[in-house]
């Protein structure tokens, strides 16, 4: 049987299929599959003459989960024919169609998708487009105690939304230590595609279907294009959830710009060109704390095409007297070409004396408008978005720039918004999004570097 594992379906298919795990949950594309490798495996743990447990089925809907039947009943045919070969039975006569019975006296039950419906049931489940369901967390919290005497819980589904109980999950196994111990499987599109998928599709495709011509990479841009949006996308066929919370840049997204904290990536204050040298032109954005807000300076260099971070410093409960100075000791960096300071509320008196101090020429006060911040977190979501930007891999890093919301006023107004905490409150994100406006507004003598002259046009079609 796990020849047959190995052979007849794909290699994420048989990952799945061959981990008998006692909780196992999955992220999936939608349409790869993984409903079917499910069925057959149910139906091969039922097979076994040792199996003594019943097994249920919930989907989002009872059509679904009675559609997941009648896959495990067309497995189920399968082996019979198998063992008539041999003068044996795996099936019971007269198995009713919402139900597969087994020789062995086990049978497999499709259930509503009612929470309920768990309830009072001893043996293994299997949780169908769990995401779907109208009450995930109350559908698990159920099912759980029913693998109590034994049995397994799988969980499947695409994603619907970071505030579903799914993707916690998920995110519980991933980042939170996994207290629950789940077996965790993750399968896009691509990965799908770079398995096999393609070729398994086509033997089941007519033969006019245009899909025939297209190779993996023409078929992965037919898929996107038949998405109403870059955000269904990434949900449905990318494991990538719609941020119900309006979180503006996904930890992913991020982590795809880090890099390892054990490379040297932070500059010495004051700058001795001895240990990093700074051989390309950088821009510094200055994020003005407010009472228990941090201030934050975020250096950044060009090196070839891309932002890379060179230092970010970040200062609690500090007076502008110790600001001003931290702020003299980037200004020495001799390819510091222009700095960006939040000027809005407090910030102004430290911009003025800043300008005072330093020229205009080197230092310009922005105030963060509403559109102006619109305009400013894009500019850092583009960035992020071309991979045009580089960070150091860190936890109060990465949670600040993901702690930005973004939500619409009763007016239908854009507003950012950020949950204050010991780490600050977005200072981190601020910081960063007026170093990229510094190099954007192109005021400041910056050369021509593509990814910023994409972000200047950027921030000002959105200001049109």
């Amino acid at each position: 049987m796990r020849t047959m594992a190995g052979s007849f379906f794909l290699p994420y298919q048989s990952r799945w299929i061959c981990d008998t795990s006692r909780l196992k949950i999955l992220e999936k594309s939608r349409q790869i599959g993984m409903s079917w490798a499910t069925a057959y495996r149910l139906v091969r743990s039922h097979v076994c003459s040792c199996q003594r447990l019943d097994s249920w089925v919930s989907s989002r809907d009872e059509q679904q989960a009675r559609l997941f039947t009648a896959d495990c009943q067309l497995f189920g045919t399968f082996f019979e024919a198998a063992a008539r070969a041999q003068n044996m039975q795996v099936l019971a006569k007269g198995s009713p169609a919402t139900d597969l019975r087994f020789a062995n006296g086990t049978a497999i039950h499709s259930l509503s998708s009612h929470p309920d419906a768990q309830a009072g049931k001893r043996g293994n489940r299997i949780l169908d487009e769990f995401a779907l369901h109208p009450d995930p967390r109350q559908l698990y919290s159920i099912a759980v105690p029913g693998i109590t005497w034994g049995g397994q819980l799988e969980i499947l589904s695409t994603h619907r939304g970071s505030l579903n109980f799914f993707h916690q999950l998920v995110q519980e196994v991933r980042f939170g230590g996994n207290p629950k111990k789940f077996s965790l499987h993750r399968v896009t599109l691509q990965d799908a595609l770079e398995q096999g998928f393609l070729r398994k599709l086509r033997t089941k495709l007519p033969a006019d279907d245009p899909r025939h011509a297209l190779d993996e990479a023409r078929y992965f841009d037919f898929v996107r294009t038949s998405c109403p949006d870059e955000a269904t996308f990434q949900q449905e066929y990318m494991c990538q959830p719609l941020d119900d919370r309006g979180a503006f840049l996904p930890v992913d997204l991020i982590a795809a710009c880090e890099f390892s904290p054990t490379e040297f990536w932070e500059i010495s204050l004051p700058y001795h060109p001895g240990t990093v040298a700074i051989a390309g032109p950088c821009t510094l954005g200055v994020d003005i704390g407010r009472e228990h807000d941090l201030t934050v300076f975020w250096l950044l260099e060009m090196v070839g095409d891309v932002a890379v971070t060179r230092r970010v410093e970040c200062l609690a409960e500090c007076p502008f007297s110790e600001q001003e100075r931290i702020l003299s000791l980037f200004l020495r960096i001799p390819r510091l070409t222009g700095v960006c300071i939040d000027q809005s509320g407090l910030g102004r008196q430290f911009v003025e004396q800043a300008v005072e101090k330093f020229g205009r020429h080197r230092v310009r006060g922005v105030t963060f408008t509403p559109a102006v911040k619109e305009a400013m977190a894009y500019a850092v979501r583009r960035a992020f978005e071309g991979r045009g930007v580089r960070i150091p891999a860190s936890d109060a890093i990465r949670a600040d720039l993901h702690s930005v919301r973004r939500e619409f006023t009763a007016a239908g107004n854009l507003r950012f918004l950020a949950t204050a905490g010991r780490g600050g409150h977005a200072d981190r994100f601020w910081a960063l999004a007026l170093a990229i406006h510094a190099a954007a507004s192109g005021g400041h003598g910056m050369p021509s570097h593509a990814p910023f002259q994409v972000l200047e046009r950027n921030f000002r079609e959105i200001l049109i």
